[in-house]
């Protein structure tokens, strides 16, 4: 990477920290998984900015409580929920056509790691449906309102588990091959960086500006509640890179890509610590995989998921 865009945050910066000084008055955005962790902590400081923020969740009871205390803690009244099942084809169809008039922020957040194995009624690998394919069709089916925006911004939340694997395309769904949760995360990861890569080429012209990120090691989600056993490379003294986070430090660069001016102008990356990552270096659990950023992989995985999403 010859020329890694940087910022003054770091690794300990919160969201509250990078969103200083940002007006978002006026404009709008979404965050999915928004009822709790990563994603509540990156609608409430985009709404604590001034904008109208719309949590979509699976759960939409907890999205509507999430939704009402963040209005009153911000004084912000725009906060409402909405209900969007990403493992549910349909759900997504319906929460797109139910959007109207512009989009400026799209956080894709929501996600599931190291499930058991699991399906959609379409048969897809679960992990891939809802962390990639869901999202995909997603930003797809809301590519107009981000267009009418101008300037729109798409953060897709990726994970340093990128590293242990490339987007299966022989496979994606591990039919022909036993399942392994730490693989098919691995798979849905990359495809997350991939699909900015792809969206960034797709859309530079209508002004949308796509980048993907890893948010860091947070415990304190809900995102790990299936792991029984540690991934690969796991590393409990800390040593090979990882950044250990809370939740206010590990929404930053989340924030910070969907609302800082200091990344405008910036599409098709991808972000860690609210840097741009380095490239992945063996034994280190940072960085950024070739893989994930192969353009040949990205044209083949948006030509794929148009065929798995098809309605």
């Amino acid at each position: 990477m010859s020329s890694r865009f940087t910022t003054p945050y770091g690794p300990h910066s919160t969201a509250d920290d990078v969103i200083v000084g940002v007006d978002l008055s006026g404009r709008r955005a979404i965050v999915t998984g928004a009822a709790g962790g990563l994603g509540r902590e990156t609608a409430r400081v985009l709404a604590s900015a001034g904008a109208d923020v719309t949590i979509a969740a699976r759960d939409l009871e907890a999205a509507t409580r999430a939704a009402r205390e963040i209005s009153a803690g911000t004084g912000n009244p725009d906060v409402r929920a909405a209900h969007l099942d990403l493992a549910d084809l349909g759900s997504v169809a319906a929460f797109t056509r139910s959007w109207t008039g512009p989009l400026h922020v799209l956080v894709d957040n929501a996600g599931v790691m190291a499930t058991p194995e699991q399906r959609t009624p379409e048969g897809r690998e679960l992990q891939f449906a809802i962390n990639h394919l869901g999202h995909f069709a997603l930003t797809v089916g809301l590519h107009d309102a981000l267009r009418e925006a101008g300037n729109a911004r798409v953060v897709v939340l990726s994970s340093v588990g990128h590293v242990n694997g490339p987007v299966r395309f022989d496979d994606p769904d591990f039919v022909r091959e036993p399942y392994d949760p730490w693989l098919a995360y691995a798979q849905s990861k990359t495809a997350n960086i991939l699909f900015a890569v792809e969206a960034a080429k797709r859309w530079a012209a209508d002004g949308i500006a796509v980048n993907a990120l890893n948010p860091g090691r947070i415990w304190e989600t809900g995102l790990g509640r299936h792991v029984v056993t540690p991934p690969p490379s796991f590393d409990p003294s800390g040593t090979t890179g990882v950044s250990e986070k809370n939740i206010a430090q590990g929404a930053a660069t989340s924030v910070l890509l969907a609302a800082s001016p200091l990344v405008e102008g910036v599409t098709g990356a991808y972000f860690e610590d609210c840097q741009e990552a380095e490239p992945f270096t063996p034994g280190v659990r940072r960085g950024v995989a070739d893989h994930a950023l192969d353009p040949d992989a990205a044209r083949r995985l948006w030509k794929l998921s148009i065929e798995l999403t098809a309605r």
